[in-house]
Order: C-alpha cells, then sequence, then structure tokens
C-alpha cells in the first residue's frame, strides 16, 4: 500500500494502482456501478496528447526566442513531458482503462474524470521512468499531467471528439441499413400488397413502396447525421475554467486545437466564444435531437414488420428470420428479438434525450455541472443506434421473407382492391363490389360475375401489378 495526500488528509491505496487520491474520494462519493464509456476515456487521452504536444512546442518556441523559459512560468522538462506523451498516447488506445475507477455518473462537473486521468498518466509515466506510482516529486497529476488545462475545457472536448468519432460509424452503419433495405426494395418492387391507414385495409400498394419509404426516411438520417459534426466540431480547449483562457499562455490557446485536429483527424475547431462553449450546450441537445429522429424511424420500420409477422395478423405475408429460441416453457416458439430490441434502443434514446434537454438549460451561470451525464447519455444513444442499424442491416432486412403470391391474393379479395375501379365505374358502383365481397367472403372478379359492372377481362387488366402501381391515371388509360 502507498499513501496519498491531498488538502482533506490522507488516503491509503494499493500501490500499483495508476489512480490516485483523488479517484478514489470520488469513486467512495459516488458508488454507482455505471461504467464511464471507452469512448470518452480513450478521447480524453487523445485531449491530453493534444496539450502536451503543444506545451513541447511552446517551450521550443520560447527557448528559440528568450533562449530560455522564464522561471515563473509553469513548464515540464522535456524528459517529464516525453513520458507523459507517451502515457496519454496509450490511455489514447484504451490502456489503463481497469484503473479508471470514476464511475458514469457523478457530481463536479467532471473533475474526477479529469483527476483520474492525470493520475493514471502520471502515475504511468512514473512507472515508465523507473519510478513507484505516487513519487509524485518527480511527476504530478496536477502540475504536470494538467498542465495549461481545466477539467472545464479538457472533458468537454474529449467529449465531442468522441462523439465526432460515433457519428462517423454511425453514418456508415446507417448506409449498410439502406443498402440492405434497398436490396430488399429491388427484390420486391412489383410484389403488390394492401396498404393500411389506421390499421384498416385502404388501396393497393406494393412491398416495394413500403421498402421505399423506409429507405427514403434512411436517406434523410444519413444525410442530418452527417451534418451532426459540424453543429458539435467548436471546442473549448485552451480556455480554462470558465473560456477566458486565464493563466494560460496565448502561444497555447490559438495552437492546441489545431494540435488535436491534426492527431484525430477530425474537423475540430476552437470557438470563437470559449465562454459560451463553456458554459452552454445547446449543441448536444441540437445533435441528441437529430439523433433521437433516427431513432423515431427505426421503431416505425421495426413496428411495421413486427406487426406484419405476427401471428395476430395471420396473413404469412411477412415472415421474420427466426433468431433464437423464444420460450423455455413454450416448445418452438420464436420471437422477434431484432424488433423488440431496436424498440428498446430507441425509447431509450427518446429517454436520453429528456436528460440531456433538462440538464442542459439546468447549467448555472458559467458552467453546466452536468456534463458528465449529458455527455455519457449521448454516447449511449450514439452506441445504441449504431447496434440496432447493424442489427437491422444483418439480422433483420437481409433475411426478411415476402411471399408475393400470397399478398396478391389476398389483395384481391379485400374490398380495399375496389378502389382501383373508381375512374372506371364510379365510387357507388365500387362501393358495391365492395359490399358483396365482404358480405360473401368473394375476390373482386367473382363479386364482378355477379354484378356485372365491368368486362372481367378489362377488369384484369385494371388489376395488372403494373396498372395497380401506377402512380395516377391518365385519359388514355380510361379509353382501354
Amino acid at each position: 500500500m502507498r499513501t496519498e495526500k491531498d488538502f482533506l488528509g490522507e488516503k491509503e491505496l494499493p500501490q500499483d494502482a495508476l489512480y490516485g487520491i483523488h479517484s478514489a474520494r470520488a469513486a467512495e462519493n459516488f458508488p454507482c456501478e455505471t461504467p464511464f464509456h471507452t469512448e470518452w476515456y480513450r478521447a480524453m487521452g487523445l485531449t491530453k496528447l493534444a496539450c502536451y504536444r503543444t506545451c513541447r512546442s511552446f517551450i521550443r518556441a520560447a527557448t528559440g526566442k528568450y533562449g530560455r523559459m522564464p522561471e515563473t512560468v509553469a513548464a515540464v522538462g522535456e524528459d517529464v513531458l516525453g513520458n507523459l506523451e507517451a502515457s496519454a498516447a496509450e490511455v489514447a488506445a484504451g490502456k489503463y482503462s481497469g484503473h479508471f475507477i470514476v464511475p458514469a455518473i457523478q457530481g463536479g462537473a467532471g473533475t474526477s474524470i479529469n483527476m483520474n486521468v492525470n493520475e493514471i498518466i502520471a502515475n504511468a509515466a512514473l512507472v515508465r521512468m523507473g519510478s513507484l506510482p505516487g513519487n509524485y516529486t518527480l511527476v504530478d497529476p496536477i502540475e504536470h499531467a494538467n498542465i495549461y488545462q481545466s477539467t472545464n475545457d479538457v472533458v468537454p472536448t474529449a467529449l465531442r471528439v468522441a462523439v465526432m468519432k460515433l457519428l462517423l460509424e454511425l453514418e456508415e452503419r446507417i448506409n449498410g441499413l439502406r443498402t440492405s433495405v434497398e436490396k430488399a426494395e429491388t427484390l420486391h418492387r412489383g410484389s403488390v400488397r394492401i396498404a393500411y391507414t389506421q390499421m384498416q385495409a385502404a388501396v393497393p400498394s406494393s412491398w416495394g413502396m413500403l421498402l421505399g419509404a423506409y429507405n427514403e426516411a434512411l436517406s434523410r438520417d444519413w444525410w442530418r447525421v452527417s451534418k451532426c459534426i459540424e453543429r458539435i466540431k467548436t471546442v473549448n480547449l485552451g480556455g480554462s475554467a470558465a473560456g477566458t483562457g486565464i493563466a494560460v499562455p496565448r502561444y497555447f490557446i490559438m495552437e492546441v486545437v489545431p494540435e488535436l485536429q491534426r492527431l484525430t483527424g477530425l474537423p475540430v475547431a476552437r470557438s470563437e466564444n470559449m465562454p459560451d462553449s463553456t458554459s452552454n450546450h445547446d449543441s448536444l441537445v441540437e445533435v441528441h435531437a437529430i439523433i433521437k429522429s433516427c431513432a423515431v424511424n427505426f421503431e416505425k420500420m421495426v413496428s411495421d414488420l413486427r406487426l406484419l409477422a405476427s401471428d395476430v395478423a395471420g396473413s404469412g405475408e411477412v415472415t421474420l428470420p427466426r433468431l433464437q429460441a423464444g420460450s423455455s416453457a413454450m416448445p418452438g416458439k420464436v420471437n422477434p428479438v431484432i424488433p423488440e430490441f431496436v424498440i428498446s434502443a430507441s425509447r431509450k434514446v427518446y429517454a436520453n434525450d429528456q436528460l440531456i434537454t433538462s440538464l442542459a438549460a439546468s447549467g448555472c451561470l458559467d458552467l453546466n455541472a452536468y456534463i458528465p451525464i449529458m455527455g455519457h447519455a449521448l454516447i449511449e444513444s450514439l452506441k445504441l443506434l449504431i447496434a440496432a442499424a447493424e442489427s437491422m442491416a444483418g439480422k433483420l432486412f437481409a433475411k426478411l421473407a415476402i411471399d408475393g403470391r400470397v399478398s396478391e391474393a389476398k389483395l384481391l379479395s379485400s374490398p380495399s382492391v375496389t378502389t382501383a375501379l373508381l375512374p372506371f365505374i364510379g365510387y357507388n358502383s365500387a362501393g358495391r363490389l365492395a359490399a358483396l365481397m365482404k358480405e360473401k367472403n368473394i375476390d373482386i372478379y367473382a363479386a364482378n360475375d355477379e354484378l356485372r359492372l365491368i368486362d372481367r377481362e378489362r377488369l384484369a387488366g385494371i388489376l395488372k401489378p403494373s396498372n395497380l402501381l401506377k402512380m395516377g391515371f391518365s385519359l388514355d388509360d380510361l379509353q382501354v
């Protein structure tokens, strides 16, 4: 064991722990088991690495101009700085995450996040230098690992880096889902079906049209998600505690964000108004609202397919992939697990949207203390949508079975098909056909044979799938 001190007192820690007293206090104060997202942890490493590299270039620039750094300006020795950079790079790669012991839900506006990462980086540097963790006379978590930084600029900047990376992945997954839906749309383009409004049979349509509507919605989702990075790319790194840049070298403020851009390959940009970026998080609200619309479309699609494939519908038109046993008590039962997963994920996204909205509004004056849970909720929603899109593409639409013959037979037996005859025999005559079909449970041909409202051959021509699926009618059609 080793003993660490802060201004509150002392604490015993495991000798080999890379976390320190600040992290240990936070873990005790926030006994929550919700783990911190690895993506944010890794982004903290990248953000710290950008800070150390900028610090190095600042020291070199100052030394080149003045011969040496003024003794009153905080600086880090080349050896220490090199080891901090190496440790930060390891954090960015996901190493030492087992020493990150602060939970996702916490108080303190992210100070515990920043200090846990600072302690990991400092102690990993100490080990690399042949020393023991906790020997902060050589490398200090605050004086060195946190140089020219504040929780209030590093933590939200890292969040935006993590979110941008996940947005790019979500874009890719939506495109994969679009490809899967488009293949199904192409395969069933000419297969007619009954369209339903208010869960009642309405008019003739096709499976291609239904799937095409899904694909169009996904195209909008892709476009909206692709614009999210533009809305979240500005960061307040270098702004320190309240976005004023107090006690931070101007060189560092100007250069640290370009360095982060080089490191990440992301279009991060320094905010023109860093106090605004520090205190206001409406950009998180905006981005989450955009991805919420994606969740809405996902739920609509899978809810439709779950209903159409259900035993309640009982038509046999749609069959979902059989993926796993559905019951421990009922033999042979298979449940619509992918739609249920997607609906569950979507509802969690809706809940997160309310959380982010309300807590963004709860920011007070120059800071929002709730950035940890807002960031956690945003990352969680992105990961849920990525997973949902992947499951829908590979486990639902790619293996979706549609029986076009059953659909066509059902359409011809449905009174809704008489809507196609309105231009030819009028509403009242079509209504007589529909009523007879319903009364005797017969198809449209049998009903027309009784009522003799239109020539059978002409009726067959009107009811050809290619004619049913035309966009409207022309006067020439009436001459047939």
